[in-house]
């Protein structure tokens, strides 16, 4: 196989990966840092659960990402699980720029910034870095966890929603 038909399988492969985890429901969530007195933040939707003795999550950031870089240096990172009313911080945070967090009522919380209204909050300090492919994946080691009684801002096939339990049915 040449060069330019393993770009091309690869390319095809992408795309394939892409429309996969496009049907893969993933909850929505702003991971928060501090820069000196700024707070940072970016919407993620791969993070996970990694460990509850001890509490640990991951999360993945790109390897250019400015929040990864200050996540390096400060060892420290909040993780804000957005709430189904919080599509619209979802969209803010996921552009690029520094005026994220301009109107947006949050405060700090071990050190982190925490978004009001989250359904959950975690603090965590950087257990471990470690690379994977464009992304880096962040070991946290919990601190602190919150939660309120709000449903979860989910992502699936490319917009918003939320859990639906099923309803019970007789076997």
């Amino acid at each position: 196989m040449t060069a330019n038909a393993d770009s091309i399988v690869s390319a095809a492969l992408q795309d394939t990966f892409r429309e996969v985890m496009a049907t893969v429901c993933t909850p929505v969530s702003v991971v928060t840092a501090m820069s000196g007195e700024r707070p940072h933040g970016t919407t993620v939707s791969a993070f996970a659960s990694l460990s509850i003795g001890p509490p640990m999550i991951l999360v993945s950031l790109d390897t250019t990402s400015e929040l990864l870089s200050i996540i390096r240096e400060t060892q420290a990172f909040g993780l804000n699980v957005l709430s189904r009313a919080q599509a619209g911080l979802a969209t803010l945070f996921a552009r690029k720029g520094r005026d994220k967090f301009s109107g947006v009522s949050w405060h700090f919380d071990s050190g982190v910034p925490r978004i009001a209204g989250a359904s959950g909050f975690l603090a965590c300090r950087v257990a471990r870095l470690v690379p994977g492919g464009d992304h880096i994946v962040v070991l946290g080691d919990v601190l602190r966890a919150d939660a309120l009684d709000a449903d979860p801002l989910t992502y699936r096939g490319r917009a918003f929603g939320t859990h639906v339990a099923l309803e019970e049915t007789a076997a």
